[in-house]
């Protein structure tokens, strides 16, 4: 071997056996023939390098200067670069020694690795190990934009590495000597860990405005939204009826289908508060289980405890019948004041009616079979009581649905049995086994412009009570057919409105049903509810849900749509519809306590559907009384969306007699009042950074002439941290509300202190945008060299 001799040249070196034998064939040297070389896909664009690809690429050396001995070493000097894959090494000096893979660089060292950035002056480093250290470095981080400087930096691999004497920040450089970051984290060492996405961080001090707020001997962050385990900050809020909160909630990573949180609280008005919950998905079941134990609640005097379980799985998949469906929705609360103490509880526990529900189920082609035992808890209120549902333990159904028969029939079958329990003396009637048959006959002709639809139904039922009716009775049994007519016609044409062209349609729909009067008044209710009266239900056969009430009807339903299109797209951009029922003769079969229906014309109904922009939207349905000349119940909403972080959306909603409400929802920047509208830039970028944002949704009853339900709040971002306080005012029961102040620090990139604020705009806020979420990661090919 002879040292090569040193060039004033700009010298480039690729140290592959395929750069070796071009360069022998450039310079004439006999190169044996070789077989066309194969196409592979190319990893020049790929975000990450796997290990195997990654000993098989080649080392790029360049500099103004090349001397060293061929495979053993390579010394560079004057703009110095070394490349390989998704490393870049530049310094003014740059020393390789080939058969250890190791680099030496000296003099404005800068490495770039798939992304994160690194400079000082010293760096010792096994490039394809990612092993080595880095003396007096700065570093910037791709993932979060995180960037600090340390006494050194000791590669681990190409994963890990530990900072010494660190600093951490998101806060980017401002000019001027005298800047200094908002926040600002130093530690005597973090470990960051990528393939973990988690950094470590010992003998911490948390810097916010000059001011230490959080010094602690350890901690962890982590470096993307992927989970992991740890402590997770804690929330600290203010309420009126928990008293001052601290929540130290713990993130358990048990496995990548498996996890835990555990959310033990104390609140200075009632004592300690023990929650958790956990979750897991498996190849044939999925659940969740959330549950706490308050020992000793002081505002009750009592032990209080609350859990919701829910599971889904595939039961016996290897049998030759094939699996069996099994759901559970288990929900069970200590005692009736439970939905109003714990109001931030899992939903299901919120409400006054939890349901205890267990259901088996089979189906093969067009037959299915299912069983299912549902029992209620009713949380009772004496200021407002509810009757409470039946039980069905157990409910056993059966059905059959064919679609393909000879001749363009189509027919399903239902048959359910259910035995019906609850307290008579809250219900006032007897329980009972029910069985009913519901056996359908149609046969629809469809065409593009038009369809029409007849239909045949039976519906068999029959009861056995445990105490006889008012007419000495134990048994009962009714049989009822319907006939029904449904068809409609489609008609198209292009118009042009307000200087848009669009794809008009007219759609008429006209609907006939007849059901003869079956006595039915001695019958219970077991299940049987009217229905709503909406676009949905105004086509249907019967008046009521459920099967207990099977209304006698000789109806004709008219009714029109027509639509907007947009002829390049096919979006709907505008639907109006009207509707009503002209009655022929009176209903006889109502609910318990209620007048048979004469009015020969039903309510009329108007929808409208209003997408005129991307930015705003208008929709609206009202029932009006033609005889009173006044809606009975209407619903009108609308919002206004011009640009990211800009919504305000409105409702108002009667129902008259009963209520009457306003509610309004928005997230707006402040900034825009004063003409600094910032041209709808992210939040912390540009023009975004220290911009206001006022939050907030109020639902106000003008029959009450009080307010609600109120959330208001403003969000300040800084660019590298944001600031929100949230005033909260939920309704609890007719008469009280609970009240909390919710205040949070979030540092962009590190973690969240204070109050769950964020989690109570998402829920209350229509629309509401997180000022940071990440949808894409960021590409290391964004400070590719």
């Amino acid at each position: 071997m002879h040292p090569m001799k040193s060039r004033a040249i700009r010298a480039r070196f690729a140290l592959t056996p395929v750069a070796l034998v071009a360069c022998a064939a450039l310079h004439g040297g006999a190169v044996r023939a070789q077989a066309p070389l194969p196409l592979t896909p190319s990893p020049m664009l790929r975000e990450d390098v796997p290990a195997p690809l990654r000993q098989r690429l080649p080392t790029y050396l360049s500099g103004e200067r090349a001397s060293g001995r061929t495979d053993l070493e390579t010394v560079i000097e004057g703009q110095a670069q070394l490349r390989r894959g998704d490393t870049v090494i530049r310094a003014d000096r740059l020393e390789y020694y080939q058969p250890d893979d190791l680099a030496r660089a000296r003099g404005n060292v800068r490495i770039n690795r798939a992304g994160d950035v690194f400079e000082g002056p010293l760096l010792e480093l096994k490039v394809d190990a990612f092993e080595g250290f880095f003396n007096e470095p700065r570093y910037r981080f791709l993932r979060n934009d995180a960037y600090g400087e340390a006494d050194r930096v000791d590669f681990i691999d190409d994963k890990r590495a530990i900072i010494r004497n660190a600093t951490y920040t998101t806060c980017q450089r401002k000019p001027g000597p005298s800047w200094m970051p908002d926040w600002i984290l130093r530690a005597a060492s973090i470990r960051i860990d990528n393939e973990e996405e988690v950094g470590h961080a010992s003998g911490v001090v948390l810097d916010f405005m000059g001011l230490p707020i959080l010094p602690v001997p350890a901690l962890s962050f982590p470096l993307s939204e992927r989970r992991k385990s740890g402590l997770l900050p804690p929330t600290i809020g203010l309420d009126s009826r928990n008293g001052a909160e601290l929540v130290l909630p713990y993130y358990w990573n048990i496995a990548p289908n498996r996890d835990a949180t555990f959310y033990p609280a104390l609140m200075s008005k009632r004592g300690i508060d023990l929650g958790g919950e956990f979750r897991y998905l498996e190849r044939d079941y999925a659940g969740q289980l959330r549950a706490n134990y308050m020992p000793h609640d002081r505002l009750r005097d009592s032990d209080r405890w609350g859990y919701s379980l829910t599971h889904d799985a595939l039961v016996g998949a290897g049998l030759p019948t094939g699996p069996l469906g099994l759901n559970l929705n288990l929900n069970r609360v200590s005692d009736d004041n439970y939905w109003r103490d714990f109001s931030r509880a899992t939903a299901s526990l919120t409400q006054r009616l939890l349901a205890n529900d267990g259901r088996l189920s089979w189906s093969r082609g067009d037959f299915s079979l299912a069983a299912r035992a549902l029992k209620w808890q009713t949380l009772q209120d004496v200021a407002s009581p509810i009757v409470p549902p039946y039980d069905r333990l157990p409910q056993l159904v059966a059905r059959y649905s064919r679609a393909s028969l000879p001749g363009g029939l189509e027919t399903s079958v239902e048959a359910d049995y259910t035995r019906f329990e609850a307290d008579r003396a809250r219900t006032g009637q007897t329980n009972a086994h029910r069985g009913f048959a519901l056996a359908q006959l149609s046969r629809p002709w469809q065409a593009p412009g038009w369809f029409v639809i007849p239909k045949l139904q039976l519906h068999a039922t029959q009861y056995q009570f445990d105490d006889p009716l008012a007419n000495g009775q134990r048994t009962a049994s009714r049989t009822v057919p319907t006939v029904s007519l449904d068809g409609g016609l489609v008609f198209e044409r292009d118009a042009r409105f307000f200087g848009r062209s669009f794809r008009q349609t007219l759609e008429p729909r006209a609907f006939y049903v007849y059901t003869p009067f079956r006595e039915q008044s001695l019958l219970p209710n077991y299940d049987s509810a009217a229905n709503d009266f909406n676009f949905a239900t105004i086509y249907t056969e019967n008046a009521f849900g459920g099967h207990d009430r099977i209304s006698d009807n000789s109806l004709l339903t008219l009714g029109a749509s027509t639509r907007l299109l947009d002829p390049d797209t096919g979006a709907e951009i505008t639907r109006l519809g009207v509707a009503q029922r002209l009655r022929f003769k009176d209903q006889r079969v109502t609910l318990p306590g209620q007048a048979p229906v004469s009015e020969r014309l039903s309510d009329l109904l108007f929808g409208a559907s209003i997408n005129w922009s991307p930015q705003w939207s208008l929709d609206s349905t009202v029932q009006y009384n033609p005889k009173t000349r006044r809606s009975i119940r209407s619903t009108i909403g609308g919002r206004y969306s011009p640009g990211n972080y800009r919504v305000v959306s409105a409702a108002y909603r009667l129902q008259r007699g009963s209520s009457e409400q306003i509610d309004v929802g928005w997230q707006w920047p402040i900034n825009d009042l004063w003409g600094d509208k910032g041209q709808n830039l992210g939040p912390g970028r540009g023009e975004g950074e220290g911009r206001w944002y006022s939050v907030g949704r109020l639902n106000f009853s003008l029959q009450d002439k009080r307010l609600v339900d109120a959330v208001v709040g403003l969000e300040y971002d800084a660019g590298c941290w944001l600031g929100r306080i949230v005033f909260e005012r939920l309704q609890s029961s007719s008469s009280t509300s609970n009240k909390r102040v919710l205040f949070q620090l979030e540092f962009v990139g590190f973690s969240r202190l204070g109050s769950n604020a964020l989690q109570a705009l998402k829920e209350n806020i229509p629309r509401y945008q997180f000022l940071r979420e990440q949808v894409t990661a960021p590409s290391r090919f964004s400070t590719y060299e």
